[in-house]
C-alpha cells in the first residue's frame, strides 16, 4: 500500500513542526529537509502552496491517503455546521486515532497496526479496520490475549487524558464519550485553508 514508511522527523521538518508528536531530532534542526533547507524556508510561498501544503500535513498527522481523505472531506460537507471543523472531527472519530488518544499505543501509526492485527476490540468485537468511525458511546478496548504487550503497558504509562473521553489503565478499556469541541483538540491545523483547496 501506497502509505509513507520512511523517517518521521524529515516529514515533520518539511512543515515545520513536530506532526507526529515530541521528537528530539526535530528539535536539534527544524529547518526544511534538503542541502537548500535554511533557503526553501525564506522563499515566499503562494496561496495554492500554502492550502497544499496545510492539506498534506493532516494526511500525514492522521496517516490517511489522498481518496480516503478526500472521500472524508465529502461526508464532512454533507454534515451540518462548518466543513473544515466536521472534517477534523471526523478524522479524529476514526479509531486509530482514538486508540492514539486513549494512551493505548503511543503514536497514531503504532495504534493503526495494533488495529490491524486484531489487538483491538470495538464494542466487544474484534476490529481490524483503522478507518472505522467510532460513535459517542462506543468502547474501545484491547483484546484479553493482548493485554500484556509492552507497547501497550508502556504507552498507558504515560498517557495523556482528554475530555471526550474515558480510560480505565487496569482495564484497558475506555468510553468515546462525544465528538469533541474543535478548540479541544491540540494539534495545530488551520482547516478552512484545506475547505479553500477544495472549493477550488
Amino acid at each position: 500500500m501506497a502509505r509513507y514508511t520512511g523517517p518521521t522527523t524529515k516529514i515533520a521538518r518539511k512543515f515545520g513542526e513536530p506532526i507526529y508528536g515530541p521528537d528530539k531530532v526535530f528539535e536539534k534542526r527544524n529547518t526544511p529537509p534538503g542541502q537548500h533547507g535554511l533557503a526553501a524556508k525564506r522563499k515566499k510561498q503562494k496561496e495554492y502552496g500554502t492550502q497544499l501544503k496545510e492539506k498534506q500535513k493532516v494526511k500525514y498527522m492522521y496517516g490517511v491517503l489522498e481518496r480516503q481523505f478526500r472521500n472524508t472531506y465529502d461526508k464532512a460537507a454533507r454534515m451540518k455546521g462548518q466543513t473544515g471543523v466536521n472534517l477534523i472531527l471526523l478524522l479524529e472519530s476514526r479509531l486509530d486515532n482514538v486508540v492514539y488518544r486513549l494512551g493505548i499505543a503511543p503514536t497514531r501509526a503504532a495504534a493503526r497496526q495494533l488495529v490491524l492485527h486484531r489487538h483491538i476490540s470495538l464494542n466487544g468485537s474484534i476490529c481490524n479496520i483503522p478507518s472505522a468511525f467510532v460513535k459517542p458511546g462506543d468502547v474501545v478496548a484491547v483484546r484479553e490475549r493482548s493485554k500484556s504487550l509492552e507497547v501497550i503497558q508502556n504507552s498507558v504509562a504515560s498517557a495523556t487524558k482528554y475530555s471526550w473521553l474515558e480510560f480505565d489503565a487496569k482495564e484497558l478499556k475506555g468510553k468515546f464519550l462525544n465528538v469533541p469541541v474543535r478548540e479541544d483538540i491540540p494539534e495545530t491545523i488551520n482547516e478552512q485553508l484545506i475547505v479553500d483547496l477544495y472549493s477550488k
